[in-house]
């Protein structure tokens, strides 16, 4: 029984996810834009006493963010948010009833990886065309060099700068293992369950954290690929420092596993 429960999750998740009604403007952009409206719909912005964080929306109860994001007891999660400043109609704010984060995460070590954490939702979200879930990569699946993917959230425009009060976009060409673990680059705080993305002019920058590495598949669908986990501690746009993301298709078996049992 739990077996079929776990093959049921996984293709209800999988069949609608990833199609936004509104198609993201994806013309090459060279530090980052005002997003369209809706275009992400799966984009979460976390909120505890004000907004921290970003995530995903990976199924109509589920939200997928970065373990250093959680640093209060309380949290709710607003989806189809674009203007912080105005109440534009179609939020949806839920309350996060569960946290769950990777038990081999270690808060006093970024860079040693498993930032990653799940939100069970009190309630599940209405999807309509403002709000949907991205899909999920296959276990172990990796993107090649140059691959074109997104980063999207509300943080900060650059370094030391105000943070976006519109959702924001830039996009990030992935930067290989290999390449970015050389010793000039990130070295060996870059390890295999994360993925580089973005350099010189284009990065995520603080506030951006737990929100996704949006890329496309063959299949015309969208992959939550990343979960933004850090960037150099010099600034945000730091070359030869591209953001790394936690590597989503590295833990697919225990979010799978999380998500069957809670």
């Amino acid at each position: 029984m739990e077996l079929t429960f776990v093959l049921l999750l996984f293709v209800t998740t999988v069949s609608g996810c990833g199609l936004p009604s509104y198609q993201p403007n994806t013309g090459r952009v060279v530090n980052g834009e005002e997003a369209r409206p809706y275009s992400w719909p799966w984009q979460v912005s976390l909120e505890s006493f004000f907004p921290t964080c970003g995530g995903t929306l990976i199924a109509p109860d589920w939200v997928l963010t970065a373990a250093h994001c959680i640093i209060f007891h309380t949290y709710r999660v607003v989806l189809a948010e674009h203007d912080m400043n105005k109440e534009e109609g179609p939020e949806q704010s839920i309350m996060v009833d569960k946290m769950f984060i990777h038990p081999k995460w270690n808060d006093n070590c970024v860079s040693c990886g498993y930032d990653i954490a799940l939100l069970k939702l009190q309630k599940s979200a209405v999807t309509n065309d403002k709000v949907q879930p991205a899909c999920l990569p296959q276990h172990g699946a990796t993107l090649a060099h140059n691959y074109p993917c997104y980063v999207t959230g509300w943080g900060r425009l650059y370094s030391g700068g105000p943070r976006a009060t519109t959702l924001q976009q830039a996009l990030l060409p992935v930067v290989e293992h290999s390449v970015c673990s050389k010793n000039d680059w990130w070295g060996s705080s870059a390890k295999t369950t994360m993925v580089c993305a973005g350099g010189e002019s284009k990065s995520a920058c603080h506030g951006d954290s737990g929100g996704p590495l949006n890329c496309k598949g063959r299949d015309g669908r969208w992959y939550v690929e990343g979960v933004t986990s850090f960037v150099d501690g010099r600034g945000c746009n730091t070359p030869r420092r591209p953001t790394v993301f936690t590597h989503v298709a590295s833990f697919i078996p225990w979010i799978s596993e999380t998500m069957a049992r809670n």
